[in-house]
């Protein structure tokens, strides 16, 4: 059995999410690039972010 804690991927699981978050970083930074809005989530939600994002020129009005 294994001791591996849930915090902890088998190598092969680190490996997947090595390359999942290279290919999230390249996704945002071309969205960024292109002016393109993205949502993420940070402290438990999902924030909008960029330019042209649903809602950012609310404040405007």
């Amino acid at each position: 059995m294994s001791t591996r804690t849930m915090n902890s991927p088998s190598p092969e699981g680190q490996e997947q999410l090595d390359a999942l978050r290279q290919a999230v970083g390249k996704v945002l930074d071309k969205k960024r690039r292109l002016g393109q809005y993205a949502v993420t989530w940070q402290d438990g939600k999902p924030v909008v972010q960029g330019e042209d994002a649903p809602g950012a020129d609310d404040d405007a009005r």
